[in-house]
């Protein structure tokens, strides 16, 4: 019992020291999240996108020209159509209208006689 009374504030005192030295997090100290900084996925046409397997990440740029279900939608660029499933909640506050470009990034979404994107994240292009 002594050993482990004697460890957890030895543990303790470590916590409390190396605190001290400044190993502290990063929250609060004016840093924004990190990440990846490399090339990214090209923008793939809706052509190519159509013959990627299922699952795999895509990113289009393009048009939604109109909304044919409660989370799907039809998604133009120059080379063709595909539907896009878009979650209420990937909108994130955004409205926009048949001539906004936006870029969409997410998954091919292969049936038995369809394919669509299952979208995770989409913002208008300025």
């Amino acid at each position: 019992m002594k050993k482990i009374l004697l460890a957890a504030l030895f543990a303790g005192m470590t916590f409390s020291v190396t605190a001290q030295q400044g190993f502290v997090s990063a929250e609060g100290q004016g840093y924004s999240q990190g990440g990846f900084k490399g090339p990214a996925p090209g923008v793939a046409s809706v052509a190519q996108v159509k013959t990627l397997r299922d699952d795999a990440w895509t990113v289009l740029e393009g048009n939604i020209i109109r909304q044919v279900g409660h989370e799907l939608y039809e998604f133009k660029d120059a080379t063709g159509t595909i539907y896009v499933d878009i979650d209420d909640k990937r909108w994130m506050g955004q409205s926009l209208s048949p001539t906004d470009k936006v870029r969409i990034e997410g998954e091919v979404d292969k049936d038995w006689n369809s394919v669509e994107v299952d979208v995770k994240t989409i913002r208008i292009m300025k």
